[in-house]
Formats: C-alpha cells, structure tokens, sequence
C-alpha cells in the first residue's frame, strides 16, 4: 500500500503541488487513453527526457559544481513541495530523500491502480534523467520510489571524476 501524505503545508507549498499535480494529470491521462488505442507508450519515456533536456538547457545554471547545481535544483519551493531531506550535498555527491510525491498524490486521485504507478513514475523520472544529461560529468541514479510502496524517493546525483 502506497504512503504518500503531506506533513506541512502553506499557501505558496499547495500551489506548487497543485501544479506538479495538473502536469501529472495530464500525462498519465495521454497516456492512459494511448493505452486504450492499443498504442505503445514508449513514446511516453521519450517525450518527458526531451521535456527534461529543454528544462536542463534553459532553467539550470550551466556549471560543472555539483553545489551550484543542487541550489537550483533543489530550491526552497522544491523542497517543500516534495517534503525534500537533503542527506548530502558535497562537490561530489547530492543525495535526496523525496517525503511527499504530488504526482502520485494526483494519479492516486484519478483513480489509477497502484500497480501502475511504478510506471508512470518512471516516466515521470525521465524529466530528471534528462535535466542531469545535459551535464556530462553528472551521473543520476533514482533508489526507493514512493510510486514502489517505499517510504521515499531517492535521488543520487554523483559527479564523475
């Protein structure tokens, strides 16, 4: 049974998830009725890794330092919208623990059994396989989902040597 129950709240907080809610509905509900035409939904992994690139080239700072990286990608209103526990942020390594998911909050919401969310999550993650490969000396590896059952998401962004 998936756990996915926001802990703290603000007027600014809510907004940010109700829109990381609406792009997860939308999504899921594409491809969900691509599904329902017999169609092949890999298309689906492939749109949001070029949604993620587009963000990668245009909303992130172009640096090579992991930190400089991490204050963009993890701003305050990104923290508090997925209830964010930053467990390591070095010149190295940045390791985040995901609390809260407003995406699968959203597909729990539309009704979608909880057997497909590992699916749509992964998808949804290609969003941020493809902001990291617009960073040639970052590597993005994603652990537990909340999606999976798992108390957590995480997220590892390691720089290569």
């Amino acid at each position: 049974m998936i756990k996915n129950q926001p802990t703290k709240t603000n007027p600014r907080t809510d907004l940010q998830r109700a829109d990381f809610e609406h792009r997860a509905a939308w999504f899921a509900l594409l491809i969900d009725e691509a599904k329902k035409r017999g169609l092949d939904v890999s298309f689906a992994h492939d749109a949001i890794k070029r949604c993620g690139v587009f963000h990668g080239n245009t909303k992130f700072p172009k640096t090579d330092d992991l930190k400089e990286f991490a204050a963009s990608f993890a701003n305050e209103d990104v923290i508090n919208t997925f209830e964010m526990e930053i467990l390591e942020k070095s010149d190295d390594k940045l390791s985040i623990d995901f609390h809260y998911c407003p995406l699968v909050a959203a597909w729990q919401k539309l009704g979608f059994p909880e057997e497909e969310l590992p699916m749509l999550c992964d998808i949804a993650m290609d969003g941020d396989r493809g902001i990291i490969s617009t960073y040639p000396h970052f590597e993005f590896a994603l652990g537990k989902t909340i999606a999976n059952g798992d108390d957590v998401c995480e997220i590892r962004i390691t720089k290569n040597k």
